[in-house]
């Protein structure tokens, strides 16, 4: 109704309330209560505003390639933003599988990344590969960890922005499965630039790629809100006076940035293996817990491997 009759939003909602009817919150892939209430018409306004930027165009949408390339063994990624940002999970060192789910090294990506004009990628967990990796094969690759599970900080936030901003092709960005981290710092920059509430940035992100935005990271977006709409107004403001923005890229040459850091740091490039992530290794997380859940699901009729 919302694509193809151009109802509104909130019109769609009001049938969808006809009798005494309730419906469950979209929620995140956390493990436990469910913490914030995303509802329909949040979705549907979502839905709306992707429409009137462009995310979604059926013309175009290719139903099989999304499903293909969302499975855990082909890939695990999925557009938000397409031709601008992408949500995956994080590569390994090698390709193998581990605990039932499939790991790719980062060669795996290369041909599909290329093909797409993804020129960029960032990292928010720890080292499971040698960023030099993407690089040698003439990818731009930025770290800026912080914990699974937790929130940015306003460095890491600010670093992101001006990444996603100055990039020339698409940007790739993953954390450890690809949802908690990954969603909320991809949630900064549509605030910022789109202008969509908190409540229809989760939603969009979390149709494209569900479950993602997890636990607290939901209510600190809600918090970020103004501060990213103020921000976007001021960038758009000064490209309307100037039509070409002059930023510094303030991440050149920078390989690392946690989330105790008040200053960047420049990482060491003698720093090379072994690249584990040592503290999530010995310890079962919430990003391996989502990767297991869905490594579970059985594979479509057409999948391939990703390489």
């Amino acid at each position: 109704m919302i694509i193809y009759l151009r109802e509104s939003p909130e019109s769609v909602y009001r049938h969808l309330l006809f009798g005494n009817v309730s419906y469950l919150p979209f929620r995140d892939a956390a493990f436990g209560t469910c913490t914030f209430h995303l509802t329909l018409l949040d979705c549907f306004q979502a839905i709306n505003k992707a429409l009137q930027y462009g995310f979604l165009d059926f013309n175009t949408f290719d139903a099989n390639e999304y499903e293909h390339y969302e499975r855990a063994e082909n890939g695990d990624f999925n557009w938000i933003i397409p031709k601008k940002i992408m949500a995956f999970s994080g590569p390994h060192s090698r390709s193998r599988i581990e605990n039932g789910y499939p790991h790719h090294a980062p060669e795996a990506y290369f041909p599909y990344f290329r093909r797409h004009n993804v020129t960029t990628v960032i990292r928010l967990n720890k080292k499971m590969y040698d960023s030099r990796r993407f690089k040698d094969a003439g990818f731009d690759h930025y770290d800026l960890f912080f914990a699974d599970g937790s929130i940015p900080n306003d460095a890491i936030i600010k670093a992101f922005l001006n990444i996603c901003e100055n990039a020339e092709g698409a940007i790739a960005v993953h954390c450890k499965a690809g949802l908690g981290r990954t969603g909320t710092l991809i949630a900064c920059y549509i605030m910022k630039h789109y202008r969509m509430t908190a409540a229809e940035t989760i939603a969009w992100i979390r149709i494209c790629r569900p479950g993602s935005v997890i636990g607290t990271q939901q209510h600190f977006l809600l918090e970020k809100q103004s501060e990213m709409w103020l921000e976007g107004d001021i960038y758009r403001s000064k490209l309307k006076k100037t039509q070409k923005l002059a930023v510094t890229k303030i991440l050149s040459g920078v390989d690392d940035i946690s989330i105790n850091d008040s200053k960047y740091q420049n990482a060491s490039r003698k720093d090379s293996e072994p690249y584990s992530d040592e503290e999530e290794t010995h310890t079962v997380t919430q990003g391996d817990k989502l990767r297991a859940l869905k490594s579970k699901r059985q594979a479509k009729a057409y999948s391939v491997p990703l390489t």
